[in-house]
């Protein structure tokens, strides 16, 4: 064939293809209900720097921030969690990284 052409394309399954057999079926999982906010239902006004206690479950072990699938947390707190756990790393309250 001649440069430029259409050339047919190599079929592929509906499982991805891959060459991955046996993983394309049926995954069980079920949706668990999302974790509720622990600053809306404890009703907290400001996510203070200061509160290392409350800090430390938003950080893992190795020092990085906990995302909100983890944490529970809304969209609006995360954000302010993360502006604190920066502000108490900057003052040495909490670590950049493990030790």
């Amino acid at each position: 064939m001649a440069t430029g052409e259409n050339q047919p394309r190599p079929s592929r399954d509906r499982d991805g293809g891959g060459g991955r057999e046996g993983r394309g079926g049926a995954r069980n999982f079920r949706r668990t209900r999302p974790k509720a906010c622990m600053f809306c239902v404890d009703k907290v006004q400001i996510i203070d720097y200061k509160d290392i206690g409350r800090l430390r479950m938003m950080v893992t072990d190795r020092g990085k921030i906990k995302s909100r699938g983890q944490t529970g947390t809304c969209a609006s707190h995360q954000r302010k969690v993360a502006a604190a756990v920066k502000r108490a790393r900057h003052m040495a309250l909490l670590p950049f990284v493990a030790a």
